[in-house]
């Protein structure tokens, strides 16, 4: 991808969250004004939704990791197939780990 697509990519992210983020707190900083009866409502809604945003992160974080672990399975089995000895998972190198403590 060009550099400037990225650039125009990461930009267009940034007005995009900028603009949401702000129109988010006009919504309820109107709603504050309009009727201060509103405010508590408006702000449960606000934490609803931020509540349900970390509940879909931790929902997509776990299907990553299933996702991840379904995929070593299958290139374990296509190195067994192939004759060949698949590392176990917790084969990990630490070669230039040079600090002081146990591991």
């Amino acid at each position: 991808m060009h550099p400037a697509a990225l650039a125009g990519a990461a930009a267009g992210r940034l007005a995009h969250f900028a603009v949401s983020g702000t129109v988010g707190a006009l919504i309820l900083r109107g709603a504050a004004k309009a009727a201060p009866a509103l405010k508590p409502a408006a702000r449960k809604a606000l934490v609803g939704g931020i509540a349900g945003g970390i509940v879909a992160g931790r929902w997509l974080g776990s299907a990553a990791e299933e996702a991840r672990l379904k995929a070593g399975d299958m290139m374990a089995e296509a190195r067994s197939s192939l004759g060949e000895e698949a590392p176990p998972p917790s084969a990990v190198s630490v070669e230039g780990h040079d600090h002081d403590h146990e591991h």
